[in-house]
């Protein structure tokens, strides 16, 4: 039996290297976790110790086969939980990542497989990201960021990197959800901000920093 927050710490691991090439750092671990490095480090030693990590000091992590199945089961159990309390429970999807931070750690095999099947079997949760399969395979998307669109191209929001309350509040004043359809209208020179304009041909400015969060197809 694993505890919470070595749990949390496989989780975390996974989403940092998913999204960069190589080992991932403790400093990336601390700011990622708001810990003290010295506090990562010790919990590293302790996930190397049950075989879940490959970890030298000062080369950084990776999940071992095992660690990456747990993590897994962790990211599955979260993004059914905040499914369910979207279309369940009728929660905003800026209001549900701390509530299933604390669902995913219900380790119960028997409930995960009824939740996923009394929700149809999703394959996605409310911001977008894809659901790990009973197997433990995280489906590819394709996806690329808004931030890499062209003038004039037409594209559909699919999915959210930041899941921040405030970040999908925004969202929400902008008319900017998971579905809709914007064409790139003008992209600056300045500072990279975009504008942008939705099917009901309401034009949205877009910075950079939010179109680096929005991933589309």
């Amino acid at each position: 039996m694993h505890s919470f927050t070595e749990e949390n710490y496989l989780k975390t691991i996974y989403y940092l290297a998913s999204r960069q090439e190589g080992e991932v750092s403790t400093n990336a671990l601390a700011e990622m976790t708001a810990t003290k490095a010295a506090s990562v480090t010790d919990m590293l030693r302790k996930l190397a110790d049950k075989q879940l990590i490959h970890y030298k000091k000062y080369q950084g992590v990776r999940l071992t086969a095992e660690g990456e199945r747990l993590a897994l089961q962790v990211i599955r159990r979260h993004r059914l939980w905040e499914v369910f309390l979207v279309e369940k429970l009728g929660f905003g999807w800026d209001a549900i990542h701390e509530i299933a931070e604390e669902l995913e750690h219900v380790r119960s095999d028997e409930l995960v497989t009824r939740l996923d099947a009394f929700l149809g079997q999703p394959q996605f949760d409310p911001h977008g990201d894809p659901i790990p399969t009973p197997a433990g395979q995280m489906p590819e998307t394709g996806y690329r960021k808004l931030s890499e669109a062209t003038a004039g191209e037409c594209v559909r929001l699919m999915a959210v990197l930041e899941h921040s309350t405030e970040f999908l509040q925004h969202l929400d004043r902008c008319d900017l959800s998971l579905g809709c359809t914007v064409t790139v209208t003008e992209i600056s020179t300045f500072d990279k901000s975009l504008l942008i304009h939705l099917a009901s041909n309401q034009p949205v400015f877009v910075s950079a920093d939010v179109a680096r969060n929005l991933l589309v197809s």
